[in-house]
């Protein structure tokens, strides 16, 4: 009785290692790993020797920290990183006030077909990164362009929107295309779960709409804001499809535009991985600073909030 009683405390103990097991496996083959292997390899750097011919010619030698240095001595990188900034500026502000406007206007009384207007606002966000960008790269393109052959047959001018200022643009115009969606299921989410005796209380205090919107619905949704604003700087950080995708179509995408163009230029196009790898890490550990920074100001927001 004893050893059977041990048997089942033991596999009762063992019993929710058992079940972390699978995704603990995961998580390490496939995310801890290849971040450990980027880290080495940044370390290191290959080593030539005479016209690097024959075996031992090419030596694969520890170099610490001067991968980093080149990296953020790198003028390429910083501009890269400046565009992004820019592209962000856009893309962010615009994304997230389209999509607390529809997660609004859906959680209206007096909307109809919700739900078929609900799936019409998503649905971009279910097209692939590159199919979006190509879609919109020919809707660019002067030559086929069905806008531009409106404009011309209007008599109107046709800006080139894939050079110049123009293309900070048309870059933000695919991200906010297909990520409005995802950002106003969440708010809209959100909103739905609000009680209704919140709103019952507002109108019996002779509250219109607009206040009900401005004061009670959006402070009460400013968790998902902070959630979908959280996701949207990590993915404006890391944008490479819309520019690589567009690049063939306009010389005015070169192929450092943005930091990850230029890690993956430097690593598949020059052949130098280890430099490409301290690349990587330093924009990971960036966007890590930044996002652990942002959740830190709105945490303590928040706190100051609640104290009031």
């Amino acid at each position: 009785m004893k050893s059977t009683a041990r048997r089942q405390t033991y596999g009762a103990k063992a019993a929710p290692y058992a079940f972390l097991l699978p995704a603990t496996l995961l998580f390490t083959l496939f995310f801890a790993l290849p971040i450990g292997y980027a880290i080495w390899l940044s370390l290191h750097k290959v080593k030539v020797s005479g016209l690097g011919l024959g075996s031992g010619a090419r030596k694969e030698v520890w170099t610490g920290l001067e991968n980093y240095t080149d990296a953020l001595t790198d003028s390429e990188l910083m501009h890269g990183a400046l565009r992004v900034l820019g592209y962000g500026c856009i893309v962010v502000p615009v994304m997230l006030g389209l999509a607390l406007l529809f997660a609004l206007m859906l959680d209206s009384d007096k909307v109809r077909l919700a739900p078929f207007t609900r799936l019409a606002i998503f649905l971009p966000y279910a097209v692939p990164g590159v199919v979006a960008a190509l879609l919109w790269g020919f809707l660019y393109l002067p030559d086929v362009s069905p806008f531009y052959f409106v404009l011309d047959k209007l008599g109107m001018p046709q800006p080139d929107l894939l050079d110049g200022g123009p293309l900070y643009l048309a870059l933000s115009n695919i991200a906010v295309w297909g990520g409005t969606g995802f950002n106003m299921i969440v708010i809209y989410t959100s909103l739905q779960a609000i009680p209704a005796e919140v709103y019952e209380a507002a109108k019996l205090d002779g509250a219109t709409p607009t206040q009900i919107a401005l004061r009670i619905k959006i402070p009460m949704v400013a968790p998902s804001l902070v959630l979908t604003f959280f996701f949207s700087i990590i993915a404006t950080l890391q944008v490479f499809n819309e520019p690589t995708t567009l690049k063939p179509l306009t010389n005015s995408v070169s192929t450092t535009w943005s930091p990850l163009m230029k890690v993956y230029r430097d690593a598949f196009g020059e052949g130098d991985i280890h430099g490409a790898a301290a690349q990587a890490v330093i924009i990971a550990f960036a966007t890590l600073l930044l996002s652990f920074g942002f959740l830190r100001a709105a945490n303590r927001r928040q706190k100051q909030e609640a104290t009031r």
